[in-house]
């Protein structure tokens, strides 16, 4: 396959929403919400367009990950970090080693970068093939002190990690609450606006 990656512009934006909708529609939960996250982070100022890539074959859209500026709580003040997602691949072009492709290559580009760090919440069987650490052994922690094994990071300058010690806050645009209200009464009014797809109720469904 003639995979090529490139940035992420504007225009792409109603095509990356589609590309994550059928990546993880009835995954998770019953239907899916990850393409209205994909909407609200690139329309936030803590959106990073400059590491965001797309995966297309030919003019297909086939895999997307999005990166965005989160915070750092620590003893000396706060420092910007990284945070990555959806990082996902259209359901007919998984396991073709398309998100480890769109990964490392990100990786690269945050390297060139000044954040010292990313960390996420992924598989954790997953990520340390590509060097991501517990979270717990860097010394962060989520804002209510609490650490697990899918809260994972990555150090992108090593010299700097020193400092890297404290709470993680991710921006608002990330916080999606299947659990509120008028969180899915948005989200059910921007689903409007997208091809129909039923919604079913599958085993591994953990949301």
């Amino acid at each position: 396959m003639d995979i090529k990656l490139e940035p992420v512009r504007e225009s792409d934006y109603f095509e990356i929403e589609c590309l994550t909708k059928r990546a993880f529609w009835n995954v998770n939960t019953p239907g899916c919400d990850e393409h209205y996250l994909v909407h609200r982070i690139v329309h936030d100022p803590c959106y990073i367009p400059s590491l965001s890539l797309v995966a297309k074959l030919g003019d297909k859209f086939v895999g997307l990950i999005l990166y965005t500026k989160c915070r750092l709580k620590t003893e000396e003040g706060d420092i910007d970090v990284l945070t990555f997602g959806p990082l996902c691949v259209d359901p007919e072009y998984q396991n073709k080693g398309i998100g480890k492709t769109l990964l490392l290559e990100s990786i690269l580009l945050a390297k060139q970068t000044d954040y010292p760090a990313i960390f996420i919440c992924g598989v954790p069987t997953y990520y340390p093939k590509f060097g991501f650490k517990p979270a717990a052994e860097f010394g962060v922690t989520m804002p209510d002190g609490s650490t697990f094994d899918a809260f994972m990071g990555y150090a992108l300058h090593e010299e700097r990690m020193d400092r890297v010690k404290g709470q993680f806050y991710e921006p608002d645009c990330c916080d999606c609450d299947i659990h509120d209200e008028a969180y899915m009464a948005e989200l059910e009014e921007f689903d409007r606006h997208f091809p129909y797809m039923e919604k079913k109720v599958l085993p591994g469904q953990w949301r």
